[in-house]
């Protein structure tokens, strides 16, 4: 008698994977191709394919070496592409409870600190300098914000000033609270992003504040990339959308810094 013995491979499907991109671009803002491909598996034409297909279809906006959100680089009054746009509105009125008239701060690019801009009041007199075109352009709307944009090269992809001007500006200039985002961060291994010129960046904007206030959904917590900006400890705060007692912060605790 011959015995057939049947092996079933999980593939996952093609609706699948393209879904697993589009979520990891939401969460991230901007995804490598050869990072995609090594999490799922699957060669990197495989996933240049997908990408391709929704960029056409326009999930996503596909640009050399990876992917970005639609909601990362759309300046609108109020874009709906915005990922967990809830989460970040909630992440951005507690971050406002620490604007004080007369203060200077820093606000970071990306759609967490965009939403931070547009809840500035309208009658607090405040300074704010800033790397990110959206951000400057939202602040402009604030009559008694004075908004200074720190310049440098443009990104296209996500719309700040880079390189060596923006840093050289970044280290003149001292203010009360920079707020920045994350690509990852993990209690742990800090702060970590995938891009070295913006670590650069961020490293510049820590050390150019007294306190630096980090805004970052609860999905991002225990995540790290190749390149560090910083330890945990380096900032004094940080925000998410969940309560401060949540246990997903508890990690966080142990460190010496204050969670909101």
């Amino acid at each position: 008698m011959t015995i057939f013995v049947f092996f079933k491979r999980t593939i996952m499907l093609k609706e699948e994977r393209q879904q697993t991109i589009l979520n990891e671009v939401e969460l991230h803002n901007r995804v490598l191709l050869t990072d995609i491909a090594e999490t799922l598996d699957v060669s990197i034409d495989t996933i240049r394919r997908d990408v391709k297909e929704l960029d056409t279809e326009r999930k996503l906006r596909k640009v050399h070496g990876g992917a970005i959100s639609l909601g990362f680089t759309t300046n609108s009054a109020r874009n709906t592409n915005i990922y967990a746009i809830d989460e970040k509105i909630k992440i951005a009125q507690k971050a406002s409870t620490l604007l004080k008239d007369g203060g200077v701060i820093f606000i970071d690019g990306g759609t967490t600190c965009l939403e931070l801009a547009r809840m500035i009041p309208e009658n607090l007199e405040i300074t704010c300098f800033t790397l990110s075109l959206p951000v400057a352009m939202e602040l402009t709307a604030k009559p008694n914000v004075t908004v200074i944009f720190i310049g440098g090269q443009i990104s296209k992809e996500s719309q700040i000033s880079i390189g060596a001007n923006a840093i050289h500006n970044l280290s003149e200039i001292k203010v009360d609270y920079s707020f920045i985002g994350t690509g990852y961060v993990d209690s742990t291994y800090g702060m970590t992003e995938f891009d070295w010129d913006i670590v650069q960046l961020k490293k510049a904007v820590i050390k150019a504040a007294k306190k630096t206030v980090l805004l970052c959904i609860s999905e991002k917590l225990n995540s790290q990339h190749r390149y560090k900006t910083c330890d945990i400890n380096a900032i004094n705060t940080m925000i998410t959308e969940l309560p401060p007692e949540n246990k997903l912060l508890n990690s966080f605790r142990n460190h010496d810094i204050r969670i909101l």
